[in-house]
């Protein structure tokens, strides 16, 4: 069993530069099949869900290429076949095969994916979209077969402004007859980069980044060259990192516009921030004040940088208050969090945080991947060692996370 080890107290400082991004290249890497020609993906990160992926890809028959940070990948010969629950589960962007699979055949048999468990994550909102769109939909226990005659574009609700309905939704979509519209539509910048990869390959998806998406069937998509937007995601655990214990830590290759809803926190904390054009330089301040959080869809507070930031609060005046309203269970990293010296009281979907503790190392577990991106942080400023198990789930979010880390001066290795 592999664990992180991470002593504390060691100032940060140095540049780190941010990959590409998770959330956007998981769509990709499945919208790929829809080409009928070769399509070449850039930024790719080198985590563990994109090898998940490529197994999906290699076992429906693609050729695909990997070199460094780019995937080559030729869908010219695959089959449409059962993709088995042993490569499902591996990783929940693996329901991104449904809606690609379905645009492209008409017809897809797969199971239900895996992925963190941070609550409950139906994929009812995709079903309702591929239903709308003119799919039949059996469920058998795990498994699903969902199969059309022809696809037929149509106006879909989304209930919830889900970046997975709104991404599937869009490659079942982009073949089918006629004109889909997405109302509610979620905005994530993840969905725009898929809608203008789509779109380079000749779709016609108009709206992505607003409420409402228009897409216009089109017959054939061919080749194209891709790159994967910045991770916010990523970046943003990172310039957490250089408020907690940080001395003019740059990080670099970011979009600044992404990350508006942290930098103004921090900001509101009392971090010191510059903005670049695509860069952030942040320092530890010496008067740090709690501040509320609630997260929202984009361009409001993300969920992925709730738990994160939660290490921060530990280290501020006064209570914060943080209020989770997407997910149930993203407050796992709570008790390990006290366990380490924190003071944090939960209540349903709200936590409060009292502030400034002592944190200490000791042993704890990543529950998901951001709860470990969390431990992560508070590791980085608590006493003596801290060791952390199932670090599975941090791998497969974040690229080269040791060598990053200790780029800038943290004492991490992986035992």
């Amino acid at each position: 069993m592999q664990k992180l080890e991470i002593e504390g107290n060691h100032i940060l400082n140095g540049t780190v530069k941010i990959s590409g991004a998770k959330n956007s290249a998981v769509a990709l890497i499945p919208a790929s099949i829809l080409s009928d020609d070769v399509v070449t993906i850039s930024n790719v990160p080198n985590i563990t869900d994109r090898d998940a992926l490529n197994e999906i890809l290699t076992y429906l028959g693609a050729n695909v290429k990997i070199d460094n940070e780019t995937m080559i990948i030729d869908s010219t010969n695959i089959e449409n076949k059962e993709i088995p629950e042993s490569i499902s589960k591996k990783l929940r962007a693996s329901y991104y095969f449904m809606g690609a699979l379905l645009g492209k055949y008409k017809k897809v048999k797969m199971y239900f994916p895996g992925g963190c468990k941070i609550g409950v994550r139906p994929i009812n909102l995709h079903l309702k979209g591929f239903e709308a769109l003119g799919a039949n939909i059996t469920e058998k226990g795990n498994q699903y077969i969902i199969e059309a005659d022809e696809l037929i574009g149509n106006n879909i609700y989304l209930d919830i402004a889900s970046v997975g309905a709104t991404i599937n939704i869009m490659l079942a979509a982009v073949k089918a007859k006629g004109t889909t519209i997405i109302e509610n539509a979620a905005k994530e910048p993840e969905v725009v980069n898929v809608a203008i990869f789509l779109n380079n390959m000749g779709a016609r998806i108009i709206g992505a980044g607003t409420s409402k998406i228009m897409i216009i069937g089109v017959d054939k998509l061919n080749g194209c060259y891709h790159e994967v937007i910045p991770d916010r995601i990523e970046a943003g655990t990172y310039m957490i990192a250089a408020a907690m214990i940080g001395k003019d830590v740059k990080i670099a290759n970011v979009i600044p516009e992404h990350l508006e809803a942290l930098s103004s926190k921090l900001k509101e904390i009392g971090t010191k921030v510059d903005i670049g054009d695509d860069y952030f330089v942040i320092s530890k301040s010496d008067n740090m004040q709690g501040v509320n959080i609630r997260t929202f869809t984009y361009p409001g507070f993300p969920t992925d940088l709730q738990q994160p930031i939660t290490a921060l609060l530990c280290q501020c005046e006064g209570v914060s208050l943080v209020e989770e309203t997407i997910f149930e269970n993203r407050f796992q990293n709570v008790d390990y969090l006290n366990k380490m010296g924190a003071n944090i009281k939960v209540n349903g979907k709200e936590a409060k945080v009292y502030g400034p503790t002592k944190l200490k190392g000791c042993e704890v577990v990543a529950t998901d991947l951001r709860a470990g991106a969390c431990l992560v942080l508070a590791a980085l400023v608590a006493e003596g060692t801290t060791s952390i198990y199932n670090i599975e789930h941090i791998l497969r979010g974040y690229e080269g996370l040791v060598d990053k880390l200790s780029n800038l001066g943290a004492k991490i290795k992986i035992v």
